[in-house]
């Protein structure tokens, strides 16, 4: 299938959208400006505050909540060292009542007691009563009130004469005794609760612990991915689009993602930057052009002036001796006019060639196959000139994107220029090469023929300059050839020493086009 063309004229004309469809975009500097401003805005800067208070809240909150679990365990500690203590002096209590009840120990131990443990109780209950439940303690003192309760009505019947043998004693000492159990009971019921709380508090403290360790780190990654994906590709990206703006691939940075942000405004200085560059360069290719009017007029006037001269010339005398001219002297002079109109011809296509302005189709062009070609049309021209011809051309070279004919008519004209340059006979190199560090193919064309004297190197690009004879060149050929290598982005470079041979390169840029358009 052919493959389409494209002019590279227009090679910033048109552009792809890559926000949502492809549509035309006409690059001029205020709809691109445009183009990356109608986005809505969603700043680098806002997204990494964001993070970094997420970031920031997650282990605020972690440590927060740490903070409130220690401490809770550290007051349940303190209730349970209470309890402990309560239980002790209701322990001792008990070993009194009993004592009492076995030998008729003094009563009055049971009361100092039942004092400390009521007033470990209040204090536990100020301190700690959001802790344990009310509850609780309200049961411990309902049973606590009550063993007091029944202690002094045991102190008054002790003083009876013959308590200690009635029945009623055993009725006392029963209630006595349940009421003391159930204190115990239930002190220790709380304090092993209390134990159990702040076991699960310290598991879930753990846990805690275990979720920042796994969480943070994730959330470090994702800052960092997050710096990478929306500023450093999009330096590297930016980057990449200042080297094709050196490289003359003068397309805008165009929207790429669907916010805008500081980026943008780098984009839209850097595409304002283009702009001027390639206005500035207009105006630098203009003022050169003006000040080439005064080579191109004098140099069109010396080569029209020879043939239209021997084309007068050879009228007049067409004219005067007609009658008296041989039919061969008539093909003499109808050929000389011929030769002379071509002549006046060439020169006329060569100045159109130089200041053409119209537009260049161009496709995918695979070099080797267009040096063959070209060599096969100077094929007679070395094969007649003696000329050793040595091809260095290699293998799986990227395409270039341009016009065949005229990279054919650059390479040609190089290739002629070699061949003029050894009429004697020599070698004539031809080397076809990637260079991968600048991104451009290049091709060499080197001869062993006369050279080009070092202070006439810097001219020979010049239009209408030639070393070579009068009427063998109308010294437009490598300014055209620069040109057209210009218009595909690429140079052209000569290196010469007088009898030591001569060598042109011509550099191409690696770029498909369509450009790859960089987006922001």
């Amino acid at each position: 299938m052919k493959k389409p063309e494209t002019s590279i004229a227009p090679l910033h004309s048109i552009l792809t959208d890559n926000l949502d469809s492809p549509k035309t975009w006409l690059t001029d500097e205020d709809s691109v400006k445009q183009a990356l401003l109608k986005r809505p805005s969603f700043s680098v800067k806002f997204r990494l505050v964001l993070l970094f208070l997420v970031f920031f809240g997650i282990s605020a909150g972690a440590a927060a909540t740490a903070i409130f679990m220690v401490s809770s365990i550290d007051r349940r500690v303190q209730y349970v060292r209470l309890t402990d203590k309560f239980s002790n002096e209701i322990q001792h209590a008990r070993r009194s009542e009993k004592n009492y009840l076995l030998y008729g120990s003094d009563l009055s131990e049971v009361e100092l007691h039942l004092t400390a443990a009521d007033e470990l109780l209040e204090q536990g209950s100020e301190e700690l009563g959001d802790v344990v439940g009310t509850q609780e303690i309200d049961s411990i003192r309902s049973h606590l009130d009550a063993y007091r309760s029944i202690l002094g009505n045991l102190i008054e019947m002790n003083r009876q004469p013959g308590f200690r043998d009635s029945e009623q004693l055993k009725t006392v000492s029963e209630n006595l005794r349940y009421h003391g159990s159930k204190i115990l009971e239930l002190s220790l019921d709380i304090s092993n609760k209390e134990g159990r709380l702040i076991s699960s508090t310290t598991k879930k403290v753990k846990n805690l612990h275990s979720f920042l360790l796994i969480a943070l780190p994730l959330l470090s990654v994702l800052i960092a991915w997050h710096i990478y994906r929306h500023i450093i590709i999009r330096l590297n990206r930016l980057m990449e689009a200042t080297q094709r703006f050196a490289r003359g691939d003068l397309v805008p940075i165009t929207p790429k993602r669907k916010y805008k942000d500081e980026f943008s405004h780098l984009a839209i200085a850097m595409n304002h930057m283009m702009f001027e560059l390639e206005r500035r360069q207009k105006l630098l290719v203009e003022s050169h052009k003006l000040r080439a009017i005064g080579n191109l007029t004098a140099g069109v006037a010396h080569e029209l002036n020879n043939p239209l001269n021997n084309i007068v010339l050879t009228a007049a005398v067409l004219k005067d001796d007609y009658r008296n001219l041989t039919d061969e002297e008539l093909q003499d002079i109808a050929n000389d006019l011929v030769t002379q109109g071509e002549r006046a011809q060439g020169v006329v296509k060569n100045l159109l060639d130089f200041a053409r302005k119209s537009e260049t189709k161009a496709e995918n062009l695979h070099l080797e196959e267009l040096i063959k070609e070209t060599l096969q049309l100077a094929r007679n021209q070395i094969k007649l000139s003696k000329i050793e011809l040595v091809s260095e051309i290699e293998e799986n070279l990227p395409p270039v994107f341009g016009d065949k004919d005229l990279l054919k008519e650059v390479f040609l004209n190089v290739v002629l220029n070699a061949i003029d340059a050894m009429p004697d006979g020599g070698k004539l190199t031809i080397r076809v090469a990637e260079e991968k560090r600048t991104g451009f193919l290049s091709v060499e064309v080197l001869d062993t023929g006369v050279g080009i004297p070092e202070h006439i190197l810097g001219s020979i690009f010049n239009p209408f300059f030639t070393t070579k004879p009068v009427g063998k060149g109308t010294g437009l050929g490598l300014a055209v050839s620069k040109g057209i290598v210009e218009k595909h982005g690429g140079h052209i470079e000569v290196e010469s020493k007088l009898n030591e041979g001569a060598k042109f390169t011509v550099r191409l840029p690696i770029v498909p086009i369509p450009a790859d358009i960089m987006g922001d």
